[in-house]
């Protein structure tokens, strides 16, 4: 919220043109992310491991983003990869 806040009220309406990679990066990303919650309601995996996949997952996603939110400026926050589009 603080970066589309910044965007907004900077007065630079330069969108941020992303690398096809980057693209991939964030797909797979937010994709990775329902692996383990699709696998087990698919009975392909235990719900166990399922949980504890997705739980683990889920702590890497919030580093990221207190990472990305707390460290990193706004101009490379933009182009971060590991972030919800």
């Amino acid at each position: 919220m603080r970066f589309a806040w910044l965007r907004e009220n900077s007065g630079n309406d330069v969108p941020v043109k992303q690398s096809l990679t980057n693209r991939l990066i964030v797909i797979a990303y937010n994709v990775i992310w329902w692996v383990p919650i699709v696998l087990g309601f698919a009975k392909v995996i235990d719900y166990q491991t399922g949980f504890v996949a997705f739980l683990a997952i889920t702590i890497i996603r919030a580093m990221a983003n207190v990472s990305r939110n707390n460290v990193l400026k706004g101009e490379q926050a933009e182009y971060f990869p590991l972030r919800a589009p």
